[in-house]
């Protein structure tokens, strides 16, 4: 007489495998400037809210540069040379306006795989050409160590 068993069949594990998205990790509450601004509130608000850059929008809240740390350390080390202050000057004068921008439907990998090949810090987000928000080095790690490896799938 054969033996049975009282165990059931044993449930496969699913894996769910879902794209994870720029969106998905982004940064949307962002501290942005405008071309109006001072160097110097620029730099208040970088110590304030311990941050190294952000966007530059127009009144209309379109992307139109960038503005970082290295700007101003830019200027700053220049102003030396001719000795006169910075701190008064706008944003306009300081801010990169060929910003490199990523969608907010490219894969985190995809994201990855542009900071490693045009060693930036950040990269704003776009979504229907309209500035959504964010995404830094930073956003990546988080996500990857949230991730495990089996949950993780490129599209």
């Amino acid at each position: 007489m054969p033996i049975k068993s009282f165990q059931g069949a044993r449930a496969q594990k699913q894996r769910r495998s879902v794209p994870l998205l720029v969106r998905d990790i982004m940064t949307r509450n962002l501290i942005v400037f405008h071309p109006d601004q001072t160097i110097h509130e620029v730099m208040e608000q970088f110590i304030k809210n311990r941050i190294s850059g952000g966007p530059v929008v127009d009144d209309s809240g379109n992307l139109i540069g960038v503005i970082s740390e290295a700007d101003c350390m830019k200027q700053i080390s220049e102003s030396r040379y001719f000795n006169m202050p910075i701190l008064d000057r706008s944003v306009a004068n300081f801010m990169s306006t060929a910003v490199e921008t990523i969608d907010a439907s490219k894969s985190v990998f995809e994201a990855a795989s542009r900071f490693t090949k045009k060693n930036r810090r950040r990269f704003p987000v776009l979504e229907h050409n309209k500035l959504v928000g964010q995404i830094s080095r930073k956003d990546i790690v988080k996500a990857a160590l949230k991730l495990q490896s089996s949950t993780w799938r490129q599209p």
